[in-house]
């Protein structure tokens, strides 16, 4: 017989994505696409979660993979558009992914010269591209920063070989990070002040990723416009985006659970998660996740720090307050958790992965996989 699961019976940790929410974003990209006439893909490296692919699928055109593995995920599973970036390609990877994608972009011109044509031997009909930069962002956090100083992403103007040109059919630049329209609006302008000579000579632009569509404040009818603008100064050309993060924005939560409750100076709640190993961007980035039902340390009237389960120090997640005292066994949800952890998440410390699960639009929840000790063991060796 079949286990019904609940929220309160969910195993722990355990990433819940809501089919509601992300159907709500797939509503807006539908709106993008109609109106702009833009084709939109998913980033596998923000969101990778293939047990919603049929959630996604009727809206996106594809996926863009950053490699081999990411191109056959989105050959295997999503079965639509695959366009495969890498920073360099290996020799050994090349026929594959040649053989299932249907747009291969290379980072630089040596790249390009390397493996074009033995990309066209092996599949005519792809479709080859260049990654530019255009040498301008307004990204802050430098980690996070495409075109930021010495960035090893793109070919710049300096460094560009016009002999690609031959067989290029299209350019590729991102230079944006959880960023509105506006923020594009200024990398289009940089773009095509030094790349714009050679788009009549193209049959698509790819404006890259990190564009936060799915956020509340993001300005849609500004992205719809530049995109329109731009593919009627350049005779219609294909315009390709590929969110990642947008996808999963706010789509579902971690949930996890209190292990124990310690005293050394401030209290500190020990979870079944990780900072480290499960939410690591909280640690990269960085950034306060959201707890639901918490405030601000003292805003409430009892503060906690919350900490992760393995041996590292600085695995903590930050400081919340509760209305009421945390308890053992109480339960810690972090929302918007579905974009880039469970695609980074980690067994770090042997720390089991959370499982993870889907909320049906019936309101059942699916548990679509379980980890344990072998995830730990086959990877070391």
């Amino acid at each position: 017989m079949k286990k019904i699961y609940e929220i309160n019976n969910l195993p722990s940790p355990c990433w819940l994505l809501e089919e509601s929410k992300l159907r709500k974003n797939m509503e807006i990209f539908e709106r993008i696409q109609s109106e702009s006439g833009a084709k939109i893909l998913l980033a596998l490296k923000g969101y990778a979660l293939w047990k919603s692919f049929d959630i996604i699928r009727p809206t996106l055109y594809g996926c863009c993979a950053s490699g081999l593995h990411e191109a056959k995920l989105a050959h295997e599973e999503f079965g639509k558009e695959v366009h495969t970036y890498s920073p360099a390609f290996k020799d050994s990877d090349i026929k594959e992914v040649a053989e299932i994608s249907h747009h291969l972009v290379f980072n630089t011109p040596n790249q390009f010269h390397k493996f074009a044509r033995p990309a066209l031997e092996i599949n005519p009909s792809i479709s080859l591209g260049l990654r530019v930069n255009p040498e301008y962002s307004q990204v802050t956090t430098e980690m996070y920063n495409p075109c930021g100083t010495y960035s090893r992403l793109g070919t710049t103007k300096a460094n560009f070989d016009d002999s690609i040109m031959q067989l290029c059919d299209g350019l590729h630049f991102h230079a944006l990070c959880e960023q509105d329209s506006s923020a594009l609006e200024g990398v289009l302008k940089n773009f095509e002040d030094k790349f714009g000579e050679l788009v009549p000579k193209l049959k698509w632009i790819n404006f890259g990723g990190g564009h936060h569509i799915t956020r509340v404040d993001y300005n849609v009818d500004k992205l719809i416009g530049l995109i329109k603008d731009f593919k009627s100064r350049h005779n219609g050309i294909e315009v390709y985006l590929e969110p990642g993060e947008a996808v999963g924005w706010q789509t579902g939560a971690l949930h996890a659970t209190v292990l124990d409750i310690v005293h050394n100076g401030i209290d500190i709640a020990i979870l079944d998660t990780s900072a480290e190993a499960h939410m690591p961007d909280t640690i990269l980035m960085p950034y306060r996740s959201d707890v639901r039902n918490s405030g601000l340390p003292n805003e409430k009237k009892y503060t906690y720090r919350l900490g992760g389960n393995t041996c590292l120090a600085g695995d903590t997640m930050g400081d919340y307050s509760f209305d009421e005292p945390l308890k053992i066994g109480d339960k810690i949800i972090f929302e918007d958790q579905m974009h880039y952890t469970i695609v980074k998440a980690t067994t770090f410390n042997g720390i089991p992965l959370p499982s993870i699960a889907i909320q049906r639009m019936d309101g059942s929840i699916n548990i679509v996989k379980e980890f344990g000790y072998s995830e730990f063991k086959n990877r070391l060796s």
